[in-house]
């Protein structure tokens, strides 16, 4: 199933996905980039961070990976995998090109994520970001995230910045969720 909204879309893939591939050199130059200093200090690397979870983790019936694509290329993206209890996805690796930023693509891709997990049965999200990545917090905060930490405290001495959300359910379909992982347009 293909809807188109202008020239995006939605797809449903595996992180191995050579569409992914730009994406995940973006993130990994970012990460490299903000956390320099900390990998110095404690070690690995903005690559082994991002290889930590093997692609099964994100596959359905539990996961997913979807990715923006506009006129075929991948522009954002974001996955889901179980979290701690079965009620709860953990959302990572949520990135939109640099060049395209503040057009409101990760909220998008936020939104698309929240309504897969719904529709895969989860109840809650779960995420963390980076201290040092200011605009997933105003993101995350302004799409009805609950910090899980106090927003006045210093953020480099916290770290891990945690979030959740509770999410509405939404109907199952009677062809049930394959048609939910499809190929599907993006909605504004």
């Amino acid at each position: 199933m293909s809807v188109r909204y202008d020239n995006d879309r939605f797809l449903y893939t595996s992180v191995d996905d050579p569409l992914a591939r730009p994406l995940f050199d973006g993130l990994e130059q970012e990460y490299d980039h903000r956390y320099a200093d900390v990998r110095r200090r404690v070690g690995g690397s903005a690559r082994e961070e991002l290889q930590r979870y093997p692609a099964e983790a994100f596959a359905a019936p539990v996961g997913a990976f979807v990715l923006l694509l506009r006129d075929g290329v991948a522009i954002s993206g974001g996955a889901f995998m179980p979290h701690r209890d079965e009620d709860t996805a953990e959302f990572k690796r949520i990135w939109t090109l640099p060049g395209l930023r503040r057009q409101g693509i990760a909220r998008r891709v936020l939104q698309e994520l929240e309504d897969q997990a719904a529709r895969q049965g989860y109840r809650r999200v779960f995420l963390t970001t980076g201290f040092r990545q200011p605009e997933a917090v105003g993101l995350y905060l302004s799409h009805g995230y609950t910090a899980l930490f106090d927003l006045h405290a210093d953020p480099e001495t916290i770290a891990h910045l945690p979030f959740e959300k509770h999410l509405v359910p939404q109907p199952q379909s009677q062809a049930g969720n394959a048609a939910a992982l499809a190929l599907h347009g993006a909605a504004a």
